[in-house]
């Protein structure tokens, strides 16, 4: 997704606060006629459920603004397309995206910066989801969900075998050997997914990118990566760990369904699969804390398509402050936040708002979760009070994550150590840094 062209020419210099282009200005690409001949029509690109209604609804309560959305397939589809998009300058004016892209849209001046328009809503929402749509400072977007995230664990299945939900990784790891010898893996590591890693790196207090003065700094092999390294080692190496493709992800659903696999680490947007396709486990699931590491404090991780969406406003736009405060409305106005945050009507995410408690109802499933159901409420909150906040996304994120799923197959397929992996991500991510023209260390 980063061309060397674009991310050497937004990076050139790397003064501090040339880290990254911080590109604004009116724009003269997309975004429909003006007030003069209509309204203004702002094209806004999406995937998540809901969103078409959420649109409905602004255009209903709109004259001189209106949303044209066009449903994209999925976050990694909407990658290619906007690039595709911005290359041809047509870019839409509004576009749903997952933190981990905010920094390498901005690096390629493809983002524009709203922070006069919006930036006085920053009371509005947590802190870690504003930070989320920010690059130095500068706001990219507007924040539209948060990650609460958790265990949740198959509490038949457990109590079966005597365990209870694991608070540390030393215990999951010992509940997974228990399990293991009943035929019953206690997680799912998808071959091309290596967010686990990520996640619990980020919650070990790794940072594998950094800005260092005028230099980013990366660093895979740190304290708090080789620790989550360790954990995920002993998952694979002792089997405790199916090893099923989201590529078939009715095949994953069934194996949760059917008491597979036990436990999963989500957040509430991926309890809405589990409703829509589940037959036969309505009632036998509950929600845990995210384990923790022993003898340390909870700490639950961001994560990376779990950090939240932001809707991003392009460059291109022709009409940056109508779509800055359109991605305002949406974020805000209960009405379109209630759709958003059910797992029926929309996603089941969680509010990027500063006080989303009023909306756990709506995340989260009495259907999957039966006589759980309450005490999962305090789980959730509590999740959104420990999240991180300090992981920074670098400026070559997509191709990186892209070289990290190619080893994280040969991981999980006992090719290699994960330890392995992450001496070739040092090496590569440096290396693919400075053929961007990007300062580095490392």
């Amino acid at each position: 997704m980063n061309s060397t062209r674009l991310a050497r020419a937004a990076i050139a210099g790397l003064a501090l606060t040339g880290l990254l282009s911080a590109c604004g200005g009116s724009g003269s690409g997309s975004g429909g006629s003006d007030s003069a001949s209509g309204p203004v029509t702002l094209p806004f690109w999406g995937w998540a459920n809901g969103q078409d209604a959420v649109v409905k609804a602004f255009n209903a309560s709109h004259k001189d603004v209106q949303l044209k959305y066009t449903k994209v397939t999925d976050q990694l589809t909407m990658q290619k397309q906007l690039t595709n998009a911005v290359k041809a300058g047509n870019a839409p004016c509004l576009v749903q995206n997952t933190a981990e892209y905010v920094t390498s849209w901005v690096a390629q001046g493809a983002l524009a910066d709203i922070t006069k328009y919006v930036g006085s809503a920053k009371d509005k929402f947590n802190s870690g989801s504003w930070s989320a749509a920010q690059v130095q400072g500068k706001l990219y977007g507007v924040p539209t969900s948060s990650s609460p995230n958790f265990t949740i664990y198959r509490t038949d299945v457990f109590q079966k075998y005597g365990l209870k939900a694991p608070t540390t990784w030393d215990e999951f790891i010992a509940a997974g050997k228990t399990l293991k010898k009943h035929g019953v893996k206690i997680t799912n590591y998808a071959g091309e997914d290596p967010s686990t890693l990520e996640v619990l790196s980020m919650q070990a207090g790794a940072h594998w990118y950094a800005i260092d003065g005028d230099s980013w700094k990366v660093d895979f092999q740190d304290p708090g990566t080789l620790k989550a390294a360790q954990v995920i080692q002993q998952i694979i190496d002792n089997d405790l760990d199916s090893k099923l493709s989201f590529a078939d992800y009715a095949a994953v659903q069934r194996n949760y369904d059917n008491g597979g696999t036990a436990t999963r680490q989500i957040s509430t947007w991926q309890m809405a699969g589990m409703v829509q396709n589940f037959t036969k486990s309505f009632g036998k699931w509950a929600l845990a804390p995210w384990p923790a590491f022993t003898g340390e404090a909870a700490k639950t991780p961001a994560g990376t398509n779990l950090t939240g969406s932001v809707t991003l406003v392009t460059k291109e736009c022709a009409h940056q402050q109508q779509a800055a405060e359109a991605a305002l409305w949406m974020s805000t106005k209960p009405g379109a936040v209630k759709t958003m945050a059910s797992p029926t009507t929309g996603n089941g995410v969680m509010p990027a708002l500063a006080d989303s408690n009023a909306y756990v109802d709506e995340a989260i499933s009495q259907k999957l979760l039966g006589p759980n159901y309450d005490p999962a409420k305090k789980v959730v909150t509590d999740s959104l009070n420990t999240v991180t906040t300090d992981w920074t996304f670098g400026p070559d994120w997509t191709a990186m994550f892209t070289e990290l799923q190619n080893g994280w197959a040969k991981v999980v397929s006992k090719q290699q150590k994960v330890t392995d992996l992450l001496a070739h991500m040092q090496q590569w991510t440096v290396g693919d840094l400075k053929s961007r023209g990007i300062s580095v260390e490392g």
